[in-house]
């Protein structure tokens, strides 16, 4: 693809806790809606802890005039609750969903009728036909609970086969990872789209304390630049801005279809980053 030609995009949020973030959020938004996102995601807590939020953040987005998908995670739930979580979103007018087994909450044993999210993807398109669009996760580094890569690649080789439309990664820092996992699904005759998912870097710790929790890794030579900044945010910011931009660069090169930015509920590193890429408004 060449650079001058536009690579779609989307953005992800979370519900804000607060009536506070919530007017923080609405502001993020409208400065991102700039970049013409095809659709906009809201994530769901542990558990479906955050249900009502991110059914209320969806609805908001709806009404911007924006596309927007709900996470959908089926940890706990039984099928009639998801049968009702899916009239209520079809009533919105959601045509896209972001279907995960989801986190475990503390202390919660894997209770519930759906085991994996290929369950979830399976129930859904049984109940739901073609009404929803159903993305679902990839992890070019391996999940981190996964037993092997190869049993993680068929993890994800089931989701498909049960009715997914196309892939949304975990994010990683390697665009190696992501070329080597779509060479695997390419050669296991997967043909959906796997969307690279973006994480700008703001801030190390941060960073750091996220990407142990969900098993991405920081290639050696970012985290010893980042611990050598320590406490200077500008130049962490910077430095950050660089690496992702070359990234994204890489993936728009070698033919990613689009890119999924997380957005951590903040507009100016993803803004800064799509300038870099003459993606702007």
């Amino acid at each position: 693809m060449s650079t001058n030609q536009r690579i779609p995009l989307s953005l992800e949020f979370f519900p804000p806790k607060t009536q506070e973030g919530a007017e923080k959020l609405r502001t993020v938004r409208q400065q991102l809606y700039g970049l013409k996102p095809e659709f906009c995601s809201v994530t769901f807590g542990a558990g479906g802890s955050t249900q009502e939020g991110t059914f209320n953040t969806v609805r908001d987005i709806l009404s911007e005039g924006v596309s927007a998908a709900s996470h959908f995670s089926c940890v706990g739930a039984t099928k009639s609750t998801v049968r009702e979580q899916l009239a209520t979103l079809k009533a919105m007018g959601v045509k896209r969903l972001v279907a995960l087994r989801g986190d475990l909450p503390s202390g919660y044993g894997a209770g519930g009728e759906f085991h994996y999210a290929s369950d979830l993807v399976a129930f859904i398109r049984a109940e739901t036909g073609d009404d929803f669009h159903i993305e679902v996760a990839a992890y070019p580094e391996v999940h981190p609970q996964a037993k092997s890569p190869a049993s993680d690649l068929q993890a994800f080789a089931t989701k498909v086969r049960a009715g997914a439309n196309s892939a949304i990664t975990q994010y990683f820092y390697n665009s190696d990872a992501y070329f080597r996992f779509q060479e695997e699904v390419d050669a296991l005759g997967i043909t959906v789209p796997v969307v690279p998912g973006i994480m700008p870097i703001t801030s190390s710790t941060q960073l750091m304390r996220f990407s142990d929790a969900c098993g991405a890794e920081i290639p050696r030579w970012i985290r010893l630049r980042l611990q050598s900044y320590g406490d200077d945010v500008a130049s962490i910011k910077a430095f950050g801005l660089e690496v992702v931009t070359d990234l994204c660069e890489q993936l728009r090169a070698g033919g990613a279809p689009a890119l999924h930015f997380y957005t951590m509920n903040q507009s100016a590193p993803t803004l800064a980053l799509c300038k870099n890429l003459g993606l702007g408004a």
